[in-house]
């Protein structure tokens, strides 16, 4: 063995849709420091088992694709080093709340569509300013800071794996959905919070959230879902008494050609441009 390597004893939870078949294999890891829970998956696919099933892409934690339990807590792969877990055992499984596909890859269909539910993206109620933008809305670095957090969400599915609510209610949008509803009803530049509201203001929406908080602990970028849905919750209170109305934010104007004094003018041109020919 290698100086500075050891062994790890990896054991996943391996499932097989054609024949309903559920087991737990083991592979002993040779792991070295800085290795990842994914990098050791991938070296038992290559090395030992290729018939291990496993999703992943960016495998820098920017995709959200490879997110599973490691023992016992729900992390993405990619960002968890098996040193860090100090331990002689890693117990991997796929993410609860989901459907398995096979092995370590769950269905994450339902979770798009609640996402895609409460309208993830800016509503003008101009379409003809939307769609045919001349200049950018304005928002100053303040407002921004407001929803900045909210906007790090790579849907990984995490918080929904933790969550309990989802693990007893199917239906429930879940923390993740809600949670990007509050962030685009709380964009000064959208104007469609009146829809995105019919859709969290129901039994399944954020009145289900019991506030456990275990979504935003395993929250990868540090969104709190928990706390957007406590801010979500507050907005639609505030929209049922009608204290809460708003317009969107303009269009930013035309940015004015000055230049700042002690600065020179720029020295004549010596080639005109209808002279210049394409190379």
């Amino acid at each position: 063995m290698a100086q500075n390597t050891r062994k790890v004893r990896f054991k996943v939870k391996r499932y097989d849709p054609e024949s309903g078949r559920v087991w737990w294999e083991e592979y002993d890891v040779e792991i070295y420091k800085g290795m990842t829970v994914l990098d050791a998956l991938r070296r038992i696919r290559e090395e030992s088992d290729p018939t291990l099933v496993m999703r992943f892409s960016c495998r820098m934690g920017v995709c959200g694709s490879c997110g599973m339990v490691i023992n016992g807590a729900p992390r993405l792969a990619c960002q968890t080093q098996v040193e860090h877990l100090e331990t002689d055992t890693v117990v991997v499984e796929p993410l609860p709340n989901f459907p398995v596909l096979r092995d370590l890859v769950v269905d994450m269909e339902g979770f798009f569509a609640k996402h895609s539910l409460i309208k993830p993206y800016l509503i003008r109620r101009d379409v003809e300013e939307q769609e045919n933008p001349t200049r950018e809305y304005l928002m100053s670095p303040e407002e921004h800071q407001l929803i900045k957090r909210y906007t790090y969400c790579i849907q990984c599915g995490l918080c929904v794996a933790a969550c309990p609510v989802s693990a007893i209610d199917p239906e429930y949008l879940g923390p993740q959905a809600l949670a990007q509803a509050y962030r685009f009803i709380a964009d000064v530049r959208d104007e469609g919070y009146a829809e995105r509201i019919a859709v969290v203001d129901t039994e399944h929406g954020c009145w289900r959230c019991h506030f456990a908080d275990s979504c935003s602990v395993v929250c990868p970028k540090g969104v709190d879902p928990g706390q957007a849905i406590q801010l979500l919750r507050k907005t639609v209170f505030k929209y049922r008494l009608r204290l809460f109305r708003k317009k969107g934010s303009p269009v930013a104007p035309p940015l004015k050609a000055e230049r700042r004094p002690g600065i020179p003018e720029p020295p004549p041109r010596t080639v005109k441009p209808e002279e210049v020919q394409e190379a």
